[in-house]
C-alpha cells in the first residue's frame, strides 16, 4: 500500500539536511553557551548564528527572539507574560473563539486569575472583522491575541489592519503564527506586531523548539526562573542541536518560500479539482480566497468524520479532523462550531487535508480519488 501523508498542518517530516545539522551539532558542539571557555564560546557562536537567521526570517532584531520549547510555550509566555506585566494598566484581553487551544486554555487560566477575556466570533468564512475588534476594545484592554493563519481551516486574518487599529491603543498585539510561518512571508516591522509565536516542527524542523518574537519595549514577565538565559525571559540551558536544526529548517524553507507557496496552492487545487471530477458532494470550509496555501478543510455531506478518518487511514491516506492536539477526541472542532454553530452538520463531516514536503501531484490525485471512493459509500 502506498502511504500518502496529507497532515502537514499537524506536523511535518524532518528535512534530511536539518537532521544532519542536528546530528553534527549534537556530536561536535556540546558546550554550554553560557560558559566562557572555548567549548562554551563555540556553542555561543552556533546559538548567536541561529538566532540571527531566525530573526532575519521575520525582519526582527537579534535581541527580539526568545527560544522556547515550541509554539505552545511561546503562546503561554506571550499571553501570561504580557498580562502579568501590564495588569496595572487594566485586566481586559481580547482573543477569538477559533484560536489554538494553546491560546484558549491560557486565556481561560487568566480568567481564573481575575482577568476579563472577550472571545470574538468569526463569520461563516472564518474571518474576524476589524470592526469586531474595535467594538470589543476598552480603555483597560491590555492584550489582543489573534491567530495569523488558522491551523484547521487555513484562513488568514487581517493582521495588518488589526495592528493599525491597535497602534493608537495601549494594548499589545500577539499573533500565533505557528501555522503561517514558512508558508507566507511575515515582516513584523511592516505588520507592527508586538508578539509572535513560531514552532519548528511545522517547517520540517525538529519538535521541541520554537521562538517568541518580543518587540523591543514590550513589557513581559518571564514564566521560568533559575538563570539569565534568553535575555532573562526564559531560564534554562538552551537546546543547541534543536536550535541549530530550527535555523537550518528556516533557512531552507524561506529560500524557496515563493516557489513552495505556488507548489502547495497547486496541490490544493489539484485535490479539489479531482474531487469535482469524481462527482462527490463537498464544500470547502472557510475562505479559500484568503487561506494558507497548504491547508484545505472539506465538508462531505452524509459522511462521518471518525469513520472517514479510519477508512482513509486504511487506504494509506493520513489526514485529520482538525487540530492535532485534540486528535482522538470525540469533541467537534471548536473552530467549525465557532463558524457554523453547534448544530451544523459540517462539524461532524469535515476533514482537513494539508500539503507539504514530499507531496507530489500524482500522489495528491491518487489520494483525492481514494477519498472520493470512500465518500461515495457514505453518500449513496
Amino acid at each position: 500500500m502506498n502511504r500518502i501523508y496529507l497532515d502537514h498542518a499537524a506536523t511535518t517530516p524532518i528535512h534530511p539536511l536539518v537532521a544532519e545539522k542536528i546530528a553534527i551539532t549534537m556530536s561536535n558542539t556540546f558546550g554550554n553557551p553560557s560558559s566562557i571557555h572555548s567549548f562554551g564560546r563555540e556553542a555561543r557562536k552556533v546559538l548567536d548564528e541561529s538566532r540571527t537567521i531566525l530573526a532575519k526570517s521575520i525582519n526582527a532584531s537579534f535581541s527580539e527572539i526568545v527560544f522556547t520549547s515550541g509554539g505552545t510555550e511561546a503562546d503561554n509566555l506571550a499571553i501570561i507574560g504580557a498580562a502579568q506585566a501590564n495588569k496595572h494598566k487594566g485586566n481586559h484581553i481580547i482573543t477569538t473563539k477559533m484560536e489554538h487551544h494553546a491560546v484558549l486554555h491560557t486565556c481561560q487560566y487568566l480568567e481564573k486569575e481575575g482577568f476579563d477575556v472577550t472571545y470574538l466570533s468569526p463569520d461563516e468564512n472564518g474571518l474576524i472583522s476589524v470592526d469586531s475588534v474595535q467594538e470589543a476594545l476598552r480603555p483597560e484592554t491590555i492584550l489582543v491575541s489573534i491567530m495569523f493563519g488558522n491551523n484547521e481551516i487555513g484562513v488568514i486574518q487581517p493582521i495588518k489592519e488589526i495592528a493599525e487599529l491597535l497602534s493608537i491603543h495601549q494594548a499589545f498585539f500577539h499573533t500565533d503564527a505557528v501555522q503561517a510561518y514558512g508558508t507566507i512571508k511575515i515582516d513584523v516591522k511592516e505588520l507592527n506586531i508586538d508578539l509572535l509565536s513560531v514552532s519548528a516542527h511545522k517547517i520540517n524542523g525538529p519538535k521541541g523548539i520554537g521562538f517568541l518574537y518580543i518587540k523591543s519595549g514590550t513589557k513581559l514577565n518571564p514564566s521560568t526562573f533559575g538563570g539569565e538565559q534568553e535575555l532573562k525571559r526564559r531560564a534554562g540551558t538552551e537546546s543547541l542541536p534543536l536550535i541549530a536544526g530550527f535555523a537550518e529548517a528556516s533557512a531552507i524553507i524561506l529560500e524557496t518560500i515563493e516557489e513552495k507557496n505556488k507548489e502547495y496552492k497547486q496541490l490544493k487545487e489539484v485535490f479539489i479539482e479531482t474531487l469535482k471530477s469524481e462527482q462527490v458532494d463537498f464544500y470547502v470550509n472557510g475562505s479559500n480566497d484568503r487561506s494558507l496555501p497548504h491547508i484545505v478543510n472539506i465538508s462531505f455531506p452524509g459522511a462521518d468524520v471518525e469513520a472517514m478518518l479510519v477508512n482513509l487511514d486504511m487506504a494509506g491516506i493520513s489526514a485529520s479532523s482538525g487540530s492535532a492536539c485534540t486528535a482522538g477526541s470525540i469533541e467537534p472542532s471548536h473552530v467549525l462550531v465557532a463558524m457554523y454553530g453547534s448544530e451544523s452538520e459540517r462539524i461532524r463531516n469535515s476533514i482537513r487535508f494539508s500539503f507539504g514536503f514530499g507531496n507530489k501531484i500524482e500522489g495528491v490525485k491518487e489520494a483525492a480519488k481514494e477519498t472520493a471512493r470512500i465518500v461515495r459509500r457514505f453518500q449513496k
